[in-house]
């Protein structure tokens, strides 16, 4: 179990603001950031990318010979640029698969963070809905297709549904927030999902698709009546309502960076660093909540990009982690945090 893990998110929660991300002098000198100098690409998962863009930019204070360069492209675009040798290191919400272009031995996973997937709507007179997984499934299956549905009516007593139409908003491309939604409702709905999982699935023909996470926020935004699957910080830039989500204790919970840490206690963890934090028990889990990962080379042909890898995503889990809470993301727990320092060691 990842034990720890409130302990480490009510000690960072607090400590930065979003847009103020000067970094300690003392903590990154600490770090040994402060004396790296050189250049890093990356790509992939946008589903971190707020943390990840907040983390470097503290490097300009921090660090200032040293650029780091991520391209929020999605977990699927992110993985195969790893494997085509076009970036240094990716970033991916979801593990590897054979047909992800990634040869079997030339990566680790490094966890980073973790954050609620939220199910994101705009509904004209409702700012506060409930759903359970089974109503959840249908509505993205298209089985539901208007607000004022019996189902939907269940799971929201005494709330007055209007009969508008429901538009339903995925990903476009290859995504790690597909992946982990998916696989939550295959975990929670069971035979009610009908779909499986993946980076892509085989959504309807009646949906509407959109690039990354803020282009499904845009497209729910742009529909009386949407709901699309977003991470918490798009969620909240983009300024959607979302709903509550029942969790495997029957409670409906909001998603919320609390929530998303009562999860992560509950996850097991495997021995390459993966984990799965969906469906969690606990009364007061966020059961949408997934991981994200840094997929880096064991072995760099360059010493010196392998110092600036090791350098960077050091800072990351270390000094970089008192922005995460900040930008509604869930720190990891104390002992995983100093395992993946110690995956990052095996990197050379």
């Amino acid at each position: 179990m990842l034990a720890g893990v409130a302990i480490a998110a009510l000690a960072l929660a607090g400590c930065s603001s979003k847009g103020d991300t000067t970094a300690d002098p003392s903590a990154s000198a600490a770090s040994g950031v402060a004396a790296l100098s050189g250049e890093l690409k990356a790509s992939g998962a946008s589903f971190p990318n707020t943390y990840y863009q907040e983390v470097i930019l503290s490097l300009k204070d921090a660090a200032p010979n040293f650029k780091v360069t991520y391209n929020s492209v999605g977990s699927g675009t992110g993985k195969k640029e790893f494997g085509s040798g076009l970036v240094d290191f990716a970033g991916t919400d979801s593990t590897v698969k054979d047909t992800d272009g990634v040869p079997a031995g030339s990566y680790l996973y490094i966890p980073t963070v973790a954050a609620p997937i939220t199910v994101s709507y705009n509904l004209k007179g409702v700012d506060k809905l409930q759903l359970s997984p089974v109503t959840l499934a249908k509505i993205f299956q298209r089985e539901i297709k208007t607000w004022n549905a019996p189902e939907i009516a269940a799971d929201n007593p005494g709330v007055t549904l209007p009969a508008t139409a429901i538009s339903v908003a995925h990903r476009s491309d290859g995504s790690g927030t597909t992946n982990n939604f998916t696989k939550y409702l295959v975990a929670a709905a069971g035979a009610a999902w009908k779909l499986g999982s993946g980076d892509t699935v085989a959504w309807p023909a009646d949906t509407q698709a959109g690039a990354k996470n803020t282009g499904v926020a845009q497209l729910i935004k742009a529909a009386d009546g949407g709901i699309g699957y977003v991470d918490l910080s798009d969620a909240k830039d983009s300024g959607l309502p979302f709903a509550a989500i029942k969790n495997k204790d029957g409670q409906f919970v909001l998603p919320t960076l609390e929530g998303a840490t009562a999860a992560l206690a509950g996850a097991e963890l495997k021995d390459d660093l993966t984990f799965n934090p969906l469906n969690a028990a606990g009364a007061a889990t966020y059961p949408i909540t997934a991981p994200t990962y840094l997929l880096v080379k064991p072995k760099y042909d360059d010493p010196k990009k392998a110092e600036l890898v090791k350098g960077f995503v050091k800072y990351l889990l270390t000094d970089g982690a008192a922005i995460a809470a900040e930008v509604n993301y869930a720190v990891l727990p104390a002992d995983l945090q100093t395992k993946a320092l110690a995956q990052l060691d095996k990197v050379s």
